[in-house]
């Protein structure tokens, strides 16, 4: 079968058509290689797939694609993801995230697409201080992107009712790994402490999040697009669940440096505290569950970044200079 993959030369996307390609489906990856796009990701399989560089807001390009690709899946990574920058301009996040997958959605529905995969995110629950969220439980978001993430959500969920639309939902935790882009928490402590920069920790350090690596991601979201029920949505969670603080000492460790290298820093706004997902309908549906603990993915994660201190030093620049204009 053919796969579109939208935001397949981002992190998760990337990682996601590594996958499918080794699965033998026919792939074709539409990106709009935005800042945190980039094709060096899928350099190990450049020549297994075709590629269109493409907004997915530009509704006259994507019904091109689709025309001459006439895919049969179409599995949406594509969005803006960082809230510091959601925070700070929330216009990106609205004609991505809410206005991009509308028109996947109504040009997918046009070309008879046969199951409809959107990538969506644990943030759209907002914070939960005990216990864990089930799919079912009512979207609470905080911040600009997890909004855009819960409105995407329910666009989708129309479509479903409405048209019988063949979509499935899926809400990863947070994912970390290889060719993350060094805005998030892991691979940007990392490459600071690389160039001899103190580790950046909100406030106290105490935030709560579930860890997942993006192999196990990915995996996870193949094994649904192949046996997910048409109409559900699952959530995507590996059961690790840490304190911001306690992956900061652990980076440390395996970097053998003191804790004096982190700073912490002021807070940012609207900050969640904890997520934590119940992923038992995955587990029980799919018979799927994580493999890969964090000890081992977050060494496995620091020696990628050692072996590409090039590739993550060539973000810095935008890195340094969002930060220095908000």
């Amino acid at each position: 079968m053919k796969v579109l993959v939208t935001g397949g030369a981002g992190f998760i996307g990337s990682e996601f058509v590594r996958q499918v390609v080794r699965a033998k489906y026919t792939v074709v990856v539409v990106d709009a290689l935005t800042y945190a796009g980039d094709l060096k990701r899928l350099d190990d399989c450049k020549d297994k797939f075709r590629f269109y560089k493409a907004d997915i807001s530009e509704r006259r390009v994507i019904e091109g694609v689709f025309k001459k690709e006439r895919p049969e899946i179409v599995i949406n990574f594509a969005a803006e993801t960082h809230v510091d920058r959601s925070i700070a301009d929330a216009a990106p996040f609205i004609k991505t995230n809410i206005l991009g997958t509308e028109v996947l959605l109504a040009v997918s529905r046009m070309f008879g697409v046969k199951r409809f995969v959107h990538i969506s995110t644990d943030e759209v629950y907002g914070d939960i201080a005990r216990g864990k969220f089930v799919e079912n439980d009512p979207l609470n978001p905080s911040s600009p992107y997890a909004a855009s993430k819960a409105a995407a959500d329910l666009l989708i969920k129309s479509y479903v009712r409405t048209y019988r639309f063949p979509a499935i939902i899926i809400r990863p935790s947070n994912n970390y790994g290889p060719w993350q882009y060094p805005e998030k928490f892991i691979p940007l402590s990392v490459m600071k402490l690389f160039h001899n920069e103190k580790m950046p920790l909100y406030a106290d350090g105490k935030n709560v999040r579930e860890w997942l690596y993006v192999e196990d991601c990915a995996l996870g979201i193949l094994t649904i697009m192949k046996k997910g029920t048409v109409g559900e949505v699952y959530n995507l969670g590996s059961g690790i669940e840490k304190q911001n603080i306690e992956v900061a000492k652990m980076i440390l460790s395996i970097l053998t440096l003191p804790q004096s290298r982190i700073e912490f820093v002021k807070d940012r706004p609207g900050h969640d505290i904890r997520y934590r997902l119940d992923s038992s309908k995955l587990k029980r549906q799919i018979a799927w569950k994580a493999r890969v603990n964090l000890p081992a993915g977050l060494r496995s994660t620091i020696i990628w970044c050692r072996k590409h201190q090039e590739w993550l030093s060539s973000k810095r620049e935008d890195i340094s200079a969002f930060y220095k204009n908000r």
